[in-house]
């Protein structure tokens, strides 16, 4: 009987020095540095996420000819990509435009229907906001590493109200 009541006591301290430790953590890093702002070091962001994926439809001039598939994506790492149809094979990472979350946990994609047109691409970072890219689209070239931050200047802003 004894050796339970050593356990039982043993148990109960473990829990209380973890639920105070839970307690007593600042709130920047119960958020992680995306949420304040701060710069994050390789020990203390550790981005994971599911997998995700969503896609948009254009077509430019009515026939299946030229329909125009963009699709975005997240690896498990938070990171978020775009493949323009008409560039088969290449994955571009979201990264590379000016202010995208560090950590994506969804994407959603939508696009207008004139020449040129817009590719709306908004990403849901780990912090609970919403960033917003508004890209140039047209029938004539798809988008490259080269020609997407061009395409989406300035990059992506957060959405105003968003809920966190």
């Amino acid at each position: 009987m004894r050796k339970f009541a050593w356990a039982a006591r043993g148990v109960a301290a473990v829990s209380g020095a973890m639920l105070l430790g839970a307690l007593a953590a600042p709130s920047a890093v119960a958020d992680g540095p995306e949420a304040k702002g701060a710069p994050a070091s390789a020990d203390s962001r550790k981005c994971q996420t599911d997998r995700d994926v969503s896609s948009a439809v254009v077509d430019y001039d009515g026939s299946a000819l030229f329909e125009t598939v963009f699709r975005a994506a997240t690896d498990r790492q938070g990171h978020a990509f775009l493949n323009d149809s008409r560039n088969p094979g290449v994955w571009i990472n979201l990264g590379l435009l000016d202010g995208a979350p560090r950590c994506t946990r969804d994407t959603a994609l939508s696009v207008t229907e004139e020449n040129p047109g817009h590719l709306f691409i908004t990403l849901l970072g780990s912090n609970g906001k919403l960033y917003q890219a508004r890209c140039v689209t047209s029938n004539a070239a798809p988008f490259t590493h080269a020609t997407l931050p061009a395409a989406c200047a300035p990059g992506f802003t957060t959405l105003a109200g968003t809920p966190v």
